[in-house]
């Protein structure tokens, strides 16, 4: 009988113990990765926002848009008259480089339909506005995603630009991006956090395989030559959800041949999902067109984009006559609304010491290739 009891009595203070020890772990389930109220995410994932349908008809009716390829034998039919280099390939090739905004002999396709991924970003429902998917969200600016979304380079999940973009994004050590929360009481609610963006000197900690990332690695933050790339924003993280806005962001961004350049979003707001071990949502704001267009020729030359049906002298003309956003001095819009899907898995990031970090903010703030 004593026996018995003894027995009871033990498998009852097991399962307290089990009990207590669950609660405590569920109590600091944050706090195994939140420490001095900080938190460190790495980009490993991103596209340019694309609603797409299965059969595209909804937002492309008309089809995709024509390529190089397809746009130099409308220019140049082979009919028999006599053309030069300089006429044709070299003519091209320097609209590409100094593009313009005069008509073309050929339509160009923007996506349509009533849905777009993205944010309200001017607190307005106009006429050329977007809903979400799902119906949530009015009032989506989004004008990109008209220039983009009949492009097939930027159509998921085989599109070139796409496909191979991300893809050198997680390979190139120059493209890595930082996201760090601090003044962190919680990834459930907290009326105030700082978020602070960095461009990472390490690679993308994997899984066995090769293609899963994992978190808990560690990535240095580059305070030296990646000074135009600390950016900081006052956010706030309800029922699990960060939302920061208020700064323009600078992001790294070299592909195909690691050719380095740089995408600078204006006005730029978060909204990520987060966990402890990881955050994904999108990032919206007013996309430099110079420096969106820039980036493009240089990291994807006009054979590249041939795989995608990218006509580069086409979509710089749609993004000048889409652009919504920052008047220069003669009125004409320099940027436009868009978005970026993201990806994030939790890092550690690691700081250089003091003396080292009041060293490098003598150097003057330039990118440089790692």
């Amino acid at each position: 009988m004593m026996r018995d009891l003894g027995v009871q009595f033990g498998l009852l203070l097991v399962g307290m113990t089990a009990l207590s020890g669950a609660a405590i772990a569920a109590s600091n389930a944050d706090g195994a990765v939140i420490r001095n109220g900080t938190i460190g995410y790495v980009l490993t994932d991103y596209h340019w926002a694309v609603y797409q349908t299965q059969d595209s008809k909804a937002e492309c009716p008309t089809g995709m848009n024509d390529g190089p390829r397809e746009q130099f034998k409308i220019l140049f039919p082979d009919d028999g008259k006599k053309r030069t280099l300089l006429e044709t390939q070299l003519a091209r090739e320097s609209a590409v480089w100094h593009p313009d905004v005069s008509p073309e002999p050929y339509p160009f396709k923007e996506a349509t339909g009533k849905y777009a991924v993205g944010l309200n970003l001017d607190g307005k429902v106009g006429p050329n506005d977007f809903s979400s998917p799902d119906g949530a969200v009015k009032g989506i600016d989004n004008q990109l995603y008209r220039a983009i979304g009949c492009i097939t380079a930027y159509r998921g999940p085989d599109g070139a630009v796409h496909y191979f973009g991300n893809k050198f994004a997680q390979q190139y050590h120059y493209d890595r991006v930082l996201l760090e929360l601090t003044n962190v009481d919680s990834l459930t609610n907290d009326s105030d956090v700082t978020v602070t963006t960095y461009r990472g000197l390490d690679g993308l900690l994997t899984d066995a395989t090769g293609n899963g990332f994992m978190p808990g690695g560690t990535e240095r933050a580059d305070h030296r030559w990646g000074k135009q790339f600390i950016t900081r924003f006052k956010g706030k993280i309800v029922d699990g959800v960060l939302t920061a806005d208020g700064s323009d962001v600078h992001m790294p961004a070299s592909s195909t041949f690691e050719d380095v350049s740089v995408q600078w979003i204006r006005d730029a707001r978060f909204q990520l999902k987060l966990n402890q071990d990881g955050a994904e949502g999108v990032v919206a704001g007013y996309v430099d067109v110079e420096t969106f267009y820039r980036q493009l020729v240089q990291a994807w030359s006009t054979h590249h984009q041939s795989y995608g049906q990218l006509s580069s002298p086409s979509l710089y003309k749609a993004l000048r006559k889409l652009a919504d956003a920052y008047p220069d001095q003669q009125g004409h819009n320099t940027a436009i609304s868009g978005a970026m899907d993201m990806k994030f898995v939790q890092v550690f990031i690691q700081h250089p010491p003091a003396e080292t970090a009041a060293k490098d903010a003598e150097t003057p703030a330039r990118a440089a290739r790692h």
